[in-house]
């Protein structure tokens, strides 16, 4: 069985590395392009005024490199902010950007790792008066930045990057088209409703009501269902859980069947 990782290249990268060094047969095949924004003025801004907000909030580790990569020289994180990131993946990549451990929220280890949990994280804290900082692509997370708002928090958006539909070589068509050709010998493994979306518009018309997918999220899961996917079924983040879910023989746990007669 041949698990194709769909994450941006750069998280897929280091995805994969992850899966082969648990002897998982793993391949690339990126559902999402991240770009640069081609101005990155209003970043440069959010630097300079970055002591005066009390929580940044990335949605990814992209959002965490692009808004680094901005980084003013000599300029640091400032002591008084709150950094919040939804996974590990994330916090990992906030944390090799030398954010503080003090400084950093996040879910507890085990996950579900999502927006809901973060809020968990929280939503007890003071917000009336605060200043929140959602950074992100062109869009995403706005339930999140909801609750801040109803909780009296003045929250800024700020894009540092562009999502975008991937644009595939030779080799990568080359597996889509193998994926196509013997489902039963593929896994597809998404993250992201917006990749399965991608996938529908690269691969229109054709039918993968024989293949079957592991989701990262009830609303991934949905997606693929939707998409027309024979069955999809939930597994934890990590490549452990990934790992885990193969080595089972007849695998089980929540599934969604696919909403396709």
């Amino acid at each position: 069985m041949k698990v194709i990782v769909t994450r941006p290249s750069a998280q897929g990268r280091d995805f994969i590395e992850q899966l082969h060094a648990r002897g998982v047969n793993a391949v690339a095949l990126p559902l999402i392009g991240i770009e640069p924004l081609t101005d990155r003025t209003a970043l440069l801004q959010v630097w300079t005024k970055l002591d005066e907000t009390d929580l940044a909030m990335f949605v990814s580790a992209n959002a965490v490199q692009h808004f680094v990569d901005a980084r003013p020289a000599g300029m640091g994180w400032p002591k008084s902010i709150a950094l919040a990131s939804p996974g590990p993946g994330t916090s990992a990549a906030l944390l090799a950007a030398g954010v503080p451990s003090a400084q950093l929220l996040a879910p507890p280890a085990g996950g579900p790792y999502d927006s809901d949990t973060l809020w968990q994280v929280l939503r007890d804290r003071p917000w009336s008066g605060r200043r929140a900082l959602v950074v992100r692509g062109e869009q995403g997370r706005d339930w999140l930045a909801e609750q801040l708002q109803q909780a009296g928090a003045q929250v800024e958006f700020l894009a540092a990057y562009r999502r975008v539909a991937p644009i595939f070589g030779p080799d990568e068509r080359a597996l889509l088209a193998d994926a196509q050709a013997r489902p039963m010998d593929h896994l597809w493994h998404f993250s992201s409703s917006e990749g399965v979306e991608h996938l529908a518009r690269l691969a229109p018309g054709h039918d993968f009501d024989r293949s079957a997918a592991l989701a990262t999220h009830e609303r991934i899961a949905e997606t693929a269902s939707r998409m027309g996917f024979g069955r999809v079924h939930l597994v934890g983040v990590g490549a452990q859980a990934v790992a885990d879910w193969l080595q089972v023989p007849d695998p089980g746990g929540p599934s969604i069947e696919s909403a396709t007669p």
